[in-house]
């Protein structure tokens, strides 16, 4: 162990993650302090991993934590876990991203915090940017159940990063988002209520998952060429709209539409069109209330889905419609080898074939 190199020593205490952990391995000698203040960049703080903290008071575990993590230096994953803890105060959280502001990657935090802390005032009201108040090189960003308050209840919330590559939203109700992320690879958004989300960026988005949203406006501009991953499901959707957006998706391997409802009645997806747009696609997932509109795919040689190895689809009320579209779809994809059958009951049944 003597001859490990400090660097190496950082790794293996970043492994360790859970902060008591770290603090008394770094104890072991004056190597593998050195490790921990110079070369530690994952450090956990989670209220499962130590039951103490279920008998700290609020100061005590804000003490404790900002301790710890002073006495770091490049700090690229914090993660402070609280679930019996009600609140914390603003300013220890406040410190402790600007004592780490300039490494800082990861982020996970799901304590609440008094008072509120207004972001947009903290980054000069208008937008997350590269400036000394601000989060530059944050490239995973979870909003979970955020409390945000704002004095113009028509507000515009502005999120801006140049290294931001994976943003997860989840139980957020607010009236507009404008994200600019110029390196955004993957963006999550999970039951949500806006009224627009649009994101800003230089086309490097490969994946867009939608779960469970409600949203008058979706707009992702120019970064649709390179998606490789479209997950949607509970979601209501103009297919038209929705397909032009997604349309120059060249590159497109995987999309599931599951659960979608149309706004228009006479709406439904149009498979020679994804056929068309799609040239890559080899997984392919839909569920959707069948139409007559549905089937009508034209001769058996107007399209192929060439590459589409795995089909999945489901159907809540059995009728000859599914099967005369099951029937169609298999025609159309002469390279399959699995199909998976979901039938939504109230048994929950599920039945998978595979073809080989």
């Amino acid at each position: 162990m003597e001859y490990l190199p400090v660097e190496v020593i950082g790794n293996i205490l970043s492994r360790l993650g859970a902060a008591r952990d770290v603090v008394i391995a770094s104890s072991t000698c004056r190597k593998w302090r050195e490790a921990w203040k110079n070369h530690l960049h994952t450090l956990t703080f989670n209220s499962n991993d130590w039951p103490v903290y279920h008998d700290l008071t609020r100061s005590r575990l804000e003490i404790i934590i900002t301790q710890t993590i002073f006495q770091t230096n490049g700090l690229q994953s914090l993660s402070i876990i609280m679930d019996d803890v009600d609140e914390f105060s603003a300013a220890p959280l406040i410190a402790w991203l600007m004592y780490t502001r300039e490494t800082l990657r990861q982020l996970h935090y799901n304590v609440s915090t008094t008072p509120n802390i207004n972001v947009l005032e903290k980054c000069g009201r208008q937008r997350f940017e590269s400036s000394p108040h601000s989060l530059p090189r944050v490239a995973v960003l979870n909003l979970v159940s955020i409390d945000i308050v704002m004095s113009d209840p028509q507000a515009t919330m502005e999120l801006t990063s140049n290294s931001l590559k994976d943003i997860y939203v989840e139980a957020i109700c607010l009236d507009k988002i404008i994200l600019e992320a110029d390196s955004l690879e993957k963006l999550h958004l999970k039951d949500c209520t806006l009224d627009v989300f649009e994101l800003v960026s230089k086309g490097k988005l490969k994946l867009l998952k939608i779960d469970d949203v409600s949203v008058i406006h979706l707009d992702i501009g120019e970064s649709a060429e390179n998606l490789e991953i479209v997950d949607v499901s509970n979601f209501t959707i103009m297919w038209s709209k929705f397909h032009h957006m997604i349309a120059k998706s060249s590159k497109l391997r995987r999309l599931r539409l599951w659960g979608v409802v149309f706004y228009d009645d006479d709406e439904a997806v149009d498979i020679e069109t994804i056929s068309a747009c799609f040239p890559q696609l080899s997984h392919l997932s839909l569920s959707y209330e069948l139409r007559e509109i549905a089937l009508h795919y034209g001769s058996e040689d107007s399209f192929k889905l060439e590459n589409v190895v795995v089909l999945e689809l489901g159907w809540a009320v059995i009728s000859d419609l599914f099967s005369h579209w099951v029937a169609g779809l298999l025609e159309r994809c002469p390279n399959l080898r699995k199909l998976i059958l979901n039938y939504c009951s109230l048994q929950g049944v599920l039945i998978a074939l595979e073809k080989i």
